[in-house]
């Protein structure tokens, strides 16, 4: 996809998440509709998920994708490493990437956004894709915007998550 394409795209993704998230505050509704939302949009995306840190570890969330891991512990694999550090991760091949845990044999490239609010780790938004280097700087500047979009309209319930607060 060219670069004009890419943003013009996310530019919609962008404008729908704020009007499905504008009158929707559930966790599970809004994490359910975000997943399917970025597939939709990333036409070579074989997984698009969160994955919710319950205070331990990362615990697989609503998703759009074949079957995934489930439990990922701080800094293993790219959710890991991007939750630990609170940065967003760009691997352009995972087959070279000396921490990448396998899920799918399908994903080639893999971009991880974290999710912070209120100075608490909520987890990570992970996308997998068909294609090596699919995703650049484009991609992690709306994926940002769109994670805050979606951070500032839902109410995480922590203990929904396992977390005691």
């Amino acid at each position: 996809m060219n670069k004009s394409t890419k943003k013009d795209n996310y530019e919609i993704l962008l404008a729908q998440a704020r009007g499905l998230f504008a009158n929707e505050t559930n966790a599970l509704a809004n994490l359910s509709n975000a997943s399917a939302m970025i597939r939709a949009t990333l036409p070579n995306t074989v997984f698009s998920g969160f994955y919710l840190f319950n205070g331990q570890e990362l615990i697989l969330g609503p998703f759009q994708g074949n079957v995934s891991c489930v439990h990922i512990a701080l800094g293993k694999g790219v959710c890991g490493e991007a939750a630990k550090t609170n940065e967003t991760l760009i691997v352009e091949d995972v087959t070279k990437h000396a921490n990448y845990i396998s899920c799918d044999s399908a994903a080639m490239s893999e971009i991880v956004v974290p999710m912070v609010k209120g100075n608490k780790l909520v987890g990570v938004l992970d996308l997998d894709s068909s294609v090596i280097g699919d995703y650049d700087v484009i991609d992690q500047e709306y994926l940002e915007k769109f994670v805050a979009i979606l951070l500032e309209k839902t109410r995480f319930n922590f203990q929904m998550f396992g977390v005691e607060e």
